[in-house]
């Protein structure tokens, strides 16, 4: 089968997730034709994309939600600034898809969560069916706890989310655990890329934190000042003129380099991070209790750390509370296992419904069905099983 990939290109998270697709599908003798990749400048495609992505890719201008530069928040005025100031530019990407994909002639698409690639399938003749992923459509699902207030951001959010998807087959969540499904909303395994499953953890005598705003590596540096005895290392995008900084003693500050980042995930004793998904995700693969702070009024961080609190994840918190992290992890049950079996039915349960909408069923590869698998295997991520501690 032939599969060709619509991705929202700003960011990491959906381009990595489509890198660990393209891994899968690969794997199981399948093609992966092409990537568009949709920016805000319609040709700029991340670095390691490229490097690792194998197949073509072919950019094109997307519009998407626009947050403060300062604060991260969700900004109403500048998200409908870039609509009407790039209409036209939207227009021509449309056509663009829609060449593209009679010139590739998949079998299925796979949209990471494209606005244009929801409306594509809508406004032009339909080509091929479409599945989408993206843990975004977990907040649809009728289960999902979202957290109190922040009805306008939610319905932005969600609405965000229906038009990605409108006229797909199926909506693919990725998510913390195993659920039930809703409607054409299915739970299934996070997307991790094969250099996360082959890491190796181990004990550690630091703690490793990734922020994105210099006001949350100032605080972070604030707590270490007052308790200088704890180890951090700290990755973020604050200006440094050398690779790793020793700002004072027991404090490191690095240059954002994933690879490395992940690297040092492996010996850590705690991960500080803000609620991105595939960072939890990755942590939680190795063992790693996660203390959560979500960008103030970002609400996708909001949810992924409350969702990840239940989950046993780590600790939720509004604010770099290191304190309360020690203590937490005090009596940290460590879920690697349960987690790790549910990661590793990925690949089954993403192909199944990838290929199901081409009319090719699953059971056609024996490869694909090698056992039943539902929700009550891992009541410990159901949505019906509380644990942990409620947020604070």
């Amino acid at each position: 089968m032939k599969f060709l990939f619509i991705v929202q290109g700003e960011g990491r998270g959906h381009l990595t997730q489509a890198i660990a697709l393209a891994e899968i599908i690969k794997k199981q003798g399948h093609e992966v034709s092409g990537a568009l990749v949709g920016s805000g400048s319609g040709h700029r495609v991340q670095a390691f994309f490229r490097e690792a992505f194998p197949a073509e890719i072919i950019p094109f201008v997307s519009p998407g939600l626009a947050y403060s530069r300062k604060t991260r928040a969700l900004s109403l005025p500048n998200t409908f600034k870039a609509l009407f100031r790039h209409f036209r530019q939207y227009c021509s990407s449309l056509f663009r898809i829609d060449r593209c994909i009679r010139e590739l002639q998949p079998d299925v698409i796979v949209n990471f969560y494209d606005v244009l690639g929801g409306l594509h399938q809508v406004l032009f003749r339909k080509k091929a069916p479409m599945v989408c992923i993206a843990h975004q459509y977990l907040m649809l699902h009728k289960d999902f706890v979202h957290p109190e207030g922040n009805r306008l951001n939610r319905f932005l959010v969600n609405l965000n989310s229906r038009i990605t998807a409108l006229g797909a087959e199926k909506r693919l969540a990725l998510s913390f655990y195993a659920g039930e499904p809703d409607k054409n909303i299915h739970l299934v395994p996070p997307l991790l890329r094969d250099e996360v499953k082959k890491l190796d953890p181990g004990p550690g005598d630091y703690f490793l934190a990734y922020v994105t705003q210099q006001t949350m590596a100032d605080e972070i540096a604030g707590w270490q000042r007052r308790f200088p005895v704890n180890r951090i290392h700290c990755f973020s995008d604050r200006p440094q003129e050398e690779e790793v900084e020793e700002v004072s003693p027991n404090l490191f500050f690095h240059r954002i380099n994933g690879s490395r980042f992940l690297e040092m995930m492996q010996k850590c004793k705690g991960v500080i991070s803000t609620a991105g998904f595939e960072s939890v995700c990755e942590a939680m693969l190795l063992g790693k209790p996660v203390l959560m702070v979500p960008i103030k009024n970002h609400y996708e961080q909001t949810c992924n750390a409350i969702d990840g609190e239940r989950s046993g994840a780590g600790l939720y918190r509004n604010t770099f509370a290191v304190s309360d992290f020690i203590r937490f992890m005090a009596g940290y049950t460590n879920k690697r296992s349960v987690f790790r079996e549910w990661e590793a039915a990925g690949a089954r349960l993403i192909l199944e419904h990838l290929i199901q909408p081409a009319g090719n069923p699953a059971a056609a590869s024996p490869s694909l069905t090698p056992r039943p698998f539902t929700a009550d295997n891992f009541k410990a991520f159901s949505f019906l099983h509380q644990q942990g501690q409620q947020p604070g």
